[in-house]
């Protein structure tokens, strides 16, 4: 299928060139300095600088917004030193000055780097170990010049050709120090902006809506390395298990709504059939509420984008091992740099391998992920990016947990395993994509995106059934599910800044196609019971022979547009809208049978509108309206053979988003969620169903995330969640939905110690609190609540550092969750207390 693919790759860029524009939106480089002084620049709330409020206010403060290129860096060696010139077609104002550590720093407001990454320079000069110009959030331009072991002085001028700074080094040292390149230095918890709500970069605090992110410094310190345990920090998600039973490998729901809450690439659908690892991830992003209006069909709940790394300017290579309980073994690689003296033409690889146990009886895994990306800056305003990941290794033990006596899961030994030795399941899978950015102007820029992904999956399962809870005997039934998925998904995305009169606009406007293929296989045979009192292996695989096919197709095409308007300084509302048409094909046969057939075409328009009012600069208060579309599968069908409509959802949701400090944030958000059309039973016909019910989420949640002091990171998180049923013509209104508690807390802080005999010592503890759940919507049993603590002790010295983490503290026994919201599905069990070390090293 591959030519397929490079076929749709040659279309799709023959578009992009001669019909639609697409948007070149680039990330925010971040700081290459990791401690930031006090500046007058980052919004705080001791900064209390009142919005104009007059016409000459507001005209002046206009006025000193203007935006000046710097087009070009020049170094220049001089007897002293080093002369850096910013090449502009206008002034700049002149900077102050001030020094972090062994770097000096100058941050130029009004001001913007051409190209977007920046420039990066090491050992340009004696004396000197580095030089970075990046861009920096709300038009401000950051200049680092980094001593080897004293910080460097300058004089700062302007001249006909631009900004001149003069640069002399005090006391030069011989020896070459590593310095950490701009994009890869530990940044901390404190992730300002982000692209995921609006497609354009933004702050978090002009956006009306929640979002929360999970950078990787988090993901390092927790010594972890998948998404399931990457969202433990994150308000509001909650697993619904199904880890490589299911047809969606993890699953989780987002603020109590939806089953499977759909997982992105940088932008694109990706969701794998089985657990996702996070090596490759710079950072996970998690929108809260409906996100049709940019991401097309889902669940209203919300979605999870995974951000990838990127490849960098300067060389970078880190390596790392870590051995854990239960014969678990990892090994990652992550290497970047350039390919070409210009450094127009960089890379990146990252590799992941691990070989794995578990506390469970019988239960392994193993895998090993490849994720190459290479990026061609074509000129100063393109470039062009080429990624892939392979999973060609993706093995683990199926375990469908424990099952369930009475109205709480079975007081088993929690390594007790009730499957058998042989289920697994495999996975062989690869993606292919490429981004294409370009700048027209200062104000006019266009993405292209194209992705295509395959999977091949397999699956032995030896599923739960009824159990006899006087004698123990738990019913099984053999299934074997084989499967090839197929998906392409393209989209062009053009960002245009412009004002009318004093008020500014971002324009947003796309184009989304999608298209995929899937032909899974089926069986289910009886197989033998097992004892869960005294199990016993038959150890017997079943022929496999399906006896069931599907064969579906489905595409769509997606257009929107957005707005983003400031009104005045401090009032800014955004405004959206998306058309979707989206086609499905199932057909399915039983073995021997005629194949039936089932076809439907959906179309929905999803708003979103939220304004966003800034009473001081550093505090935000927002409101915002949502809504949401997700296709119901074709061949599910009225009584008169009509397809069901779409399922709807539509969220309110307040909030106030605050900077307590120029590291460290604040969102509190309260909403009022509902899905809608859910299908229910039919009661003239109990064969059938109709779509009159209705879910509904309410809840708060409360996010801090940042640096409390220089060295002491923190993220936590908090939600209350009411999730119930609240319209249904069988359940009684009232019901909780399954898996959703009250009551969700999370904490992970570091501290580390930075100068003394004990630098580069750290400590880490994390609390991560779950209220009790009920384990299926009729309430017939619930997973008790728990309170688990986790540890972390490292010690990091110049290029290398040593880690152990310490996971479940107390040994409390707990579950997670329980599949497919079910009583007969079973229940995963927690792991105990668990241990890793990691020893990384990086140059």
């Amino acid at each position: 299928m591959l030519y397929r693919f490079f076929l749709r790759l040659a279309a799709a860029s023959a578009i992009f060139i001669f019909v639609v524009p697409a948007q070149a939106q680039t990330d925010t480089v971040s700081s290459s300095v990791q401690k930031r002084q006090s500046d007058s620049s980052i919004p705080r709330l001791s900064n209390l600088n009142q919005p104009a409020t007059t016409v000459d206010e507001w005209m002046s403060q206009i006025a000193q917004t203007s935006v000046v290129q710097i087009t070009g860096v020049r170094l220049n060696a001089t007897a002293a030193g080093l002369e850096i010139v910013l090449e502009t077609v206008a002034g700049l104002a002149i900077p102050e000055t001030y020094v972090v550590d062994n770097a000096l720093i100058a941050d130029i407001p009004n001001a913007v780097v051409i190209p977007p990454s920046g420039f990066q320079q090491a050992n340009p000069a004696e004396g000197i170990a580095s030089v970075s110009v990046t861009n920096l959030p709300n038009n401000f331009v950051r200049v680092a010049i980094t001593g080897f072991d004293a910080p460097p002085i300058a004089d700062v001028r302007t001249e006909a050709q631009g900004l001149v700074l003069s640069v002399a080094v005090e006391e030069p040292e011989d020896d070459v120090i590593e310095i950490v390149v701009t994009g890869e230095q530990d940044t901390g918890y404190y992730v300002p902006n982000t692209s995921t709500a609006t497609r354009t970069d933004t702050p978090l605090r002009d956006i009306p809506q929640s979002i929360q992110v999970v950078p990787n410094e988090v993901i390092r310190d927790r010594g972890i390395v998948e998404l399931r345990d990457a969202l433990e920090n994150v308000a509001g998600v909650q697993q619904q298990g199904t880890r490589g039973t299911g047809q969606g490998g993890d699953t989780f729901t987002v603020r109590g709504s939806g089953f499977f809450t759909e997982t992105f690439r940088d932008g694109i659908r990706y969701n794998l059939i089985s657990p996702t690892e996070t090596s490759d991830i710079e950072r996970i992003e998690v929108l809260k509420g409906p996100a049709s209006v940019l991401f097309g069909r889902g669940e209203p709940g919300g979605i999870i984008n995974l951000i990838p790394k990127q490849p960098l300017d300067t060389p970078y290579y880190a390596a790392s091992f870590t051995a854990g309980s239960f014969s678990t073994y990892q090994g990652q690689l992550d290497i970047s740099g350039p390919l070409n003296t210009s450094r127009t033409l960089k890379y990146r690889l990252n590799v992941f391998y691990e070989n794995y146990g578990s506390f469970r009886d019988f239960v392994n895994g193993e895998r090993l992920a490849i994720s190459p990306s290479v990026t061609w800056d074509i000129s100063p305003n393109t470039s062009l990016n080429f990624n892939a990941k392979f999973i060609p290794i993706q093995r683990e033990t199926i375990d469908n947990g424990l099952p369930v006596i009475g109205d709480r899961p079975a007081d088993l030994p929690r390594d007790r395993f009730l499957d058998e030795p042989f289920t697994e399941q495999t996975l062989d899978a690869f993606s292919l994509g490429y981004t294409l950015e370009h700048r027209f102007n200062q104000n006019w820029s266009v993405r292209h995106a194209s992705q295509f992904v395959r999977q091949t999956d397999t699956r032995l399962i030896t599923a739960f059934d009824a159990l006899d809870e006087t004698t123990g005997e738990l019913a099984r039934e053999g299934r074997f599910i084989d499967g090839d998925y197929q998906r392409f998904q393209t989209n062009t995305d053009l960002i245009g800044e412009f004002t009318t009169g004093s008020i500014q606009h971002r324009l947003l406007f796309g184009i989304e196609y999608y298209s995929g293929f899937e032909d899974p296989s089926y069986q289910s045979v009886p197989y033998p019971s097992i004892n869960i009192f005294n199990p016993v292996y038959t150890r017997q695989r079943f022929a496999l022979e399906p006896d069931f096919f599907r064969d579906d197709h489905y595409s769509g095409v997606g257009i929107y547009l957005q707005d983003q308007i400031d009104l005045l300084p401090n009032l800014k509302l955004l405004a959206g809208l998306r058309f979707d048409s989206a086609y499905q094909f199932a057909s399915e046969q039983d073995a021997g049978q005629p194949r039936n057939d089932f076809e439907q075409t959906d179309s929905a328009w999803t708003p979103r509108v939220g304004i966003v009012y800034q009473p001081i600069e550093p505090l935000s208060l927002y409101a915002s309206y949502t809504r949401s579309f997700n296709p119901t599968f074709p061949s599910f069908r009225n009584a008169d053979g009509t397809p069901f409509e779409p399922e709807t959802g539509r969220q309110f949701e307040v909030g106030l988003k605050a900077d307590l400090s120029d590291q460290l944030s604040l969102t509190l958000a309260a909403f009022d969620l509902r899905k809608q059309n859910v299908v229910t039973a039919d009661p003239n016909d109990s064969l059938f169903s109709i779509q009159v019910g209705e879910q509904t989420s309410r809840g708060i949640e409360l996010s801090l995330d940042g640096e409390i002091l220089p060295s002491w990171n923190i993220t936590a998180s908090y939600a209350y969640l009411d999730a119930f049923v609240s319209e249904d013509n069988t359940l009684p209104v009232g019901n909780r939905l399954a898996n959703i508690p009250y009551n969700q807390l999370s904490l992970w802080t570091t501290y580390s110690i930075e100068n003394g005999d004990f630098e580069g010592l750290g400590f880490g503890l994390g609390l991560f609190y779950v209220g009790d759940r009920v384990g299926d919507i009729d309430d017939t049993f619930r997973l008790p609540s728990y309170f688990r603590t986790d540890a972390a002790l490292f010690y990091r010295r110049d290029n290398w550092q040593m880690q152990l983490n310490v996971q479940n503290l107390f040994d409390v026994e707990y579950f997670t969750s329980a599949n497919y919201g079910s009583r007969t599905g079973g229940v995963n069990v927690g792991a105990p207390f668990t241990v890793q070390g990691t020893i990384s090293v990086q140059f």
